[in-house]
């Protein structure tokens, strides 16, 4: 596979250039750049297959270079340093990313997932949905990834969340259940800017879908869909908090 650097410190770009050489052999580095601009120029020059994209550069950033780009023909790999909001968007969007400095395995672990997803030509779908939320903050959407693929759904639509162990399963205003192989966890992690709440170990819920509370040590939540979900009682003044005017 053909890939390009894109990052404005040199020393980062000789850094990664060096581990794909060593532990990815089956990817060749055919470009740099250091700026949107000359990003954009060695995408149009090289036509790669990925992209290790840095997040945060001079005079725009990693985002904006997709948004220039007429068409993604490629897969993305953000590169940054830790960023609650940056890694947030990524998650939203199973967009692949890693975390400066660089960890070796996790690299191996990225270019090994796209090599499964140019196979499947699933590679235009991340970036794409990542753009999409950026431009629509009112309708922003998340991939689910499921064993047969992927579903992309928008995230108003969802009622509630329910974990059980490494498994959550998605509920829906409409539509059948998914249960998607990811932790209840890592989704609170995404959906917390969208006021989804924790109640329970085994539950995490929109709150725009509650029609009813019902008092106890915890209380109730009576969803939309008429499911009853109990409130954990160190969990009850967060929900609360929700409602007050």
């Amino acid at each position: 596979m053909k890939a390009i650097i894109v990052d404005d410190e040199k020393d980062s770009r000789e850094i990664l250039a060096n581990y794909i050489k060593k532990y990815c052999p089956d990817v060749v580095v055919c470009g740099f750049g250091e700026s949107v601009a000359t990003g954009l120029e060695e995408i149009k020059k090289h036509n790669p297959d990925v992209v290790f994209l840095d997040i945060e550069m001079p005079y725009g950033n990693g985002f904006d270079l997709l948004d220039k780009v007429d068409e993604v023909t490629f897969e993305t790999v953000f590169v940054t340093a830790f960023d609650n909001y940056a890694i947030q968007a990524l998650n939203q969007s199973a967009a692949y990313y890693l975390l400066k400095p660089i960890d070796i395995d996790e690299l191996v672990k990225a270019v090994e997932k796209i090599r499964v997803e140019r196979t499947e030509k699933n590679y235009m779908q991340h970036a794409r949905l990542l753009l999409e939320n950026k431009k629509n903050i009112a309708h922003q959407k998340i991939m689910l990834p499921t064993l047969e693929g992927f579903e992309i759904v928008n995230i108003n639509a969802i009622l509630y969340c329910e974990g059980a162990d490494n498994f959550t399963r998605f509920h829906f205003e409409n539509g059948q259940p998914l249960l998607i192989c990811r932790t209840l966890k890592y989704f609170e992690d995404i959906l917390k800017e969208h006021r989804f709440v924790r109640i329970h170990r085994s539950h995490l819920i929109n709150p725009d879908f509650v029609v009813r509370y019902s008092k106890g040590k915890g209380g109730y939540v009576t969803m939309k869909n008429s499911q009853e979900l109990e409130i954990s009682p160190n969990k009850k003044q967060e929900f609360l908090n929700l409602f007050e005017s």
